[in-house]
């Protein structure tokens, strides 16, 4: 697989309370790594997370871990691919403001990527209609059934469309975080990062 781009690129990542840690955690470590592994010119990550809250105040995610975000939605940071992990969100979509930069952020972004219920996040914005989509196993009924213009997949870790890319639960969430270095970056890299991550990663094609 040859790298989309050689470009530095940016991943900004949705937290709030009762986000679940693995779909928070396993992207960034996935991203972060591949960051490390993968230096530009000037020795600068070729890849950086940054996360965004709804307000200054630490968020809590499932289990009681507190995260402090490095940016609020008021100063609406730059980047390049939007991540919206998954948890409890049923909070976060009744909060207009926050599906309001969602969907406005979703389109600025080069690639939108859900983890877990984070697809219930994308779906009531609206980006998810007419489109095929995961999500954990459990929910995927209550997507499809909230949602019905989304083409909801039962059958995979992963869908991969285009711009916009969403998994199963949890640790899905690492699987499609690969797969999404190998397609930018190019898969040796996704493979560099799936071995110092001691995590085994045969990445099939769930493209949906």
């Amino acid at each position: 697989m040859k790298p989309a781009t050689t470009a530095p690129l940016t991943f900004g990542m949705l937290v709030f309370d009762e986000v679940e840690v693995l779909d928070m955690g396993g992207p960034f470590e996935v991203f972060s790594t591949a960051g490390r592994l993968a230096r530009t010119a000037a020795d600068e990550p070729l890849l950086r997370v940054l996360t965004v809250a709804a307000t200054d105040r630490p968020v809590r995610a499932r289990g009681g871990l507190k995260v402090v975000a490095d940016h609020t939605l008021d100063e609406d940071p730059p980047f390049d691919v939007l991540v919206i992990p998954g948890g409890v969100t049923t909070a976060v979509e009744a909060d207009a403001r926050v599906i309001d930069w969602l969907a406005r952020r979703r389109k600025t972004s080069s690639l939108t990527f859900s983890i877990c219920t984070g697809a219930f996040l994308l779906a009531a914005t609206g980006a998810l209609n007419g489109r095929p989509a995961t999500t954990h196993w459990e929910d995927q009924g209550e997507l499809a059934e909230r949602w019905p213009d989304v083409r909801v997949r039962t059958d995979v870790r992963w869908v991969d469309d285009g711009d916009i890319v969403t998994s199963a639960g949890i640790s899905a969430g690492i699987d499609a975080s690969l797969h999404i270095v190998g397609r930018l970056f190019g898969e040796q890299l996704a493979r560099r990062t799936a071995l110092q991550m001691e995590y085994d990663w045969t990445n099939p094609d769930h493209t949906g």
